[in-house]
């Protein structure tokens, strides 16, 4: 029992730390965690735990998100749920950049890697420079952003 609540305790302090200050390893990590489950569990499953904001897959701003790598269609989003379901590829950042096709492109043409875009951080309220780590699995893209500090 002392073990599990140290473990427990371990995990609060560390997903605190990283709500509140996630790095581009941390985004890559939690890229990688999505994929592997998503491999094991399905893409179903892996929908759910994105929607149900499963600490996996979501710890403060740092959260992963999924998309139809053909059609750029969100398919999961643990903070806003009004754009699954939608195609928002063509629609730009605060700078004209339509940084979702590139994130679409960048999935299919390398397979993974970091896109730049402003964007409105739900912390401050305001418009800033973001960085994203996407990466294809089979029909889909997973993505995990930070805001640069």
């Amino acid at each position: 029992m002392k073990l599990l609540v140290t473990a427990t305790a371990l995990c609060l302090v560390c997903a605190s730390a990283l709500a509140n200050d996630p790095s581009e390893k941390d985004a890559v990590a939690m890229v990688e965690r999505g994929a592997a489950f998503m491999k094991n569990k399905g893409k179903a499953e892996m929908i759910k735990r994105i929607s149900a904001k499963d600490p996996d897959f979501c710890q403060g701003e740092l959260y992963v998100g999924m998309r139809d790598v053909k059609t750029g269609i969100m398919l999961a989003h643990p903070y806003n749920a009004s754009i699954v379901g939608k195609d928002l590829t063509d629609v730009p950042d605060a700078n004209g950049k339509k940084y979702r096709r590139e994130i679409i492109e960048t999935a299919a043409a390398k397979g993974k890697g970091w896109v730049d875009y402003q964007y409105k951080n739900p912390k401050s309220g305001k418009i800033e420079p973001k960085t994203t780590y996407v990466l294809r699995v089979d029909d889909v893209v997973l993505e995990a952003g930070l805001y640069k500090k």
